[in-house]
């Protein structure tokens, strides 16, 4: 990452990324979009037992949904269970344990979950990870590309078949504004290269996971894509994957629930759909997905690189 980089993403973030600016933002919201009635309607919240997704569930729950949480931990995702479904009044939350690192657990889960219901409504992908020592799974993955990129593309595209029975179908997939620092680096995807950093992997990935979702939208036009950023949420993931920025900016983070406000909006409002597939969404707005001059585009061609490595990766 340049100084330049470095310098205009911190700009943009104070400005933009804090709860400051989530208040500026939120004077232009409706609040009708998220309030939404979407009873007999199915949802998928991978990452849902803490932080955004389990902000999200709530929120969903809440609105009738039926919710499926999707969590690495059983015995945390079982105690947010109960707690959405006491907030919520809503008891049609049920809890899934799969790891997203377990490649061959998530063609697994997703057959299972697509033999035993008969639509899915929504899909959030919003579990992430982000390990600060190099660390591979037993199928000799990186951890933080195994769980970010690969779980991310092969639980989506497992459960296209499943999405396409159900109408107007989404998938929103949450991303991270430190994919503004990233140039698509399609020649070390697993950030096996030079001194390994737990951030820019992460932030790398989520750079991935936004060309993932333009690159679906083109794929599969009968299902609406997002991504989006939540802005600098105070979540237990940043507590504990980056306690120095935490502990520098606590004071002015989100809340959970500001957050996860754009995943709720675009999970269950109608402007959401009216907006084109495949864009990246900050506080309900489509977003640029570069900073000026920050040079991080990326060509046609390592696009396509990109995708053919996946799918022999995965």
């Amino acid at each position: 990452m340049s100084i330049y980089q470095k310098t205009a993403f911190f700009i943009k973030g104070r400005m933009q990324f804090t709860n400051g600016g989530y208040a500026k933002s939120a004077k232009s919201f409706n609040e009708a979009d998220t309030k939404k009635d979407v009873t007999g309607q199915v949802f998928m919240i991978t990452g849902a037992n803490s932080g955004l997704g389990k902000s999200a569930a709530t929120s969903i729950a809440k609105n009738g949904g039926e919710v499926h949480m999707v969590c690495r931990s059983l015995d945390r995702a079982n105690k947010a269970k109960e707690e959405i479904i006491q907030e919520s009044g809503n008891s049609n939350v049920h809890v899934h344990m799969l790891d997203l690192s377990n490649t061959k657990s998530v063609y697994e889960f997703a057959k299972t979950f697509s033999d035993e219901h008969s639509t899915l409504n929504v899909l959030v992908n919003n579990a992430g990870c982000m390990v600060n020592e190099r660390q591979t799974t037993a199928a000799d993955i990186e951890m933080n590309f195994a769980t970010n990129t690969l779980g991310t593309y092969v639980l989506t595209e497992q459960l296209v078949p499943l999405l396409m029975k159900s109408t107007k179908p989404r998938v929103i997939t949450v991303s991270s504004g430190g994919m503004y620092t990233q140039k698509l680096n399609v020649k070390d995807l697993q950030s096996a290269n030079g001194t390994f950093s737990g951030d820019m992997a992460y932030a790398q990935q989520k750079r991935q996971q936004v060309i993932l979702t333009e690159e679906w939208a083109k794929l599969q036009p009968q299902i609406h894509f997002s991504s989006m950023h939540p802005g600098w949420a105070d979540t237990p993931a940043v507590r504990t994957s980056m306690p120095g920025f935490h502990s520098y900016m606590k004071d002015n983070l989100r809340t959970p629930e500001q957050g996860a406000d754009t995943i709720v909006w675009l999970a269950v409002s109608d402007a959401a759909l009216a907006q084109p597939s495949g864009q990246f969404f900050f506080d309900r707005k489509p977003a640029a997905t570069h900073l000026t001059l920050a040079w991080t585009r990326e060509t046609a061609e390592d696009r396509r690189l990109f995708l053919t490595k996946l799918s022999e990766i995965a």
